[in-house]
């Protein structure tokens, strides 16, 4: 009796640390689960700005569990921080591990620019005041390299076959993966300023 007592508190005990690694390991989660997570934001810090649609919901969860410290900080400071008085340069939030730059610039022209792409680093893009385009594809529908990695800068250029435009605004945030080419600061109809936020978190 007391053999079988012991079977199951080890059981119990098993069952009870498979379930903790689970709430916290979104690889192990459904669609519906991720869903309802990305849903609820409260990975938001309270920040109110609407996520995009185009955030890549299981990549996102995975990147925030694996370093949710990181991720906390950085809504946090998108949240207490008055990003349109923030003086247009580096801010260090947590070192190389988190950093945000706040930069003002004029739209370009579309064949002015390239697509980027990085690897150490998951960009959160947040256009703070104006509106530009953004485009978007995976990795792997990179064409060719254009300019070779350079892991000073943590970037590559290249030229993609297919892309999607995306609108950004103030109502809105994008998160860009190492996964992600994408292609921000192109005018929308006409060249105009615009006032943006990015966020560095590391990848380890």
């Amino acid at each position: 009796m007391k053999k079988v007592i012991a079977a199951i508190l080890v059981l119990i005990s098993f069952i009870g640390l498979t379930g903790s690694k689970t709430a916290t390991d979104p690889t192990t989660w459904n669609n519906k689960k991720i869903d309802k997570w990305f849903t609820e934001k409260k990975w938001s810090e309270g920040w109110t700005v609407a996520p995009d649609a185009s955030i890549n919901k299981r990549e996102f969860a995975v990147a925030y569990f694996k370093n949710k410290e990181r991720w906390e900080k950085a809504f946090k400071f998108l949240k207490n921080s008055d990003l349109m008085k923030l003086e247009p340069k580096r801010y260090d939030i947590d070192g190389d591990n988190l950093y945000a730059t706040i930069s003002e610039y004029n739209t370009k022209n579309e064949e002015t620019t390239k697509f980027e792409a990085h690897r150490k680093y998951i960009d959160i893009q947040y256009i703070i005041k104006g509106k530009e385009i953004m485009n978007l594809t995976p990795r792997a529908l990179v064409k060719d390299v254009v300019t070779p990695y350079d892991s000073a800068k943590d970037i590559e250029f290249m030229n993609v076959e297919k892309m999607v435009n995306h609108t950004a605004t103030p109502a809105i945030f994008f998160i860009f993966f190492p996964t992600d080419a994408h292609r921000p600061g192109i005018k929308d109809g006409v060249n105009a300023p615009v006032r943006k936020i990015v966020i560095k978190v590391k990848v380890d």
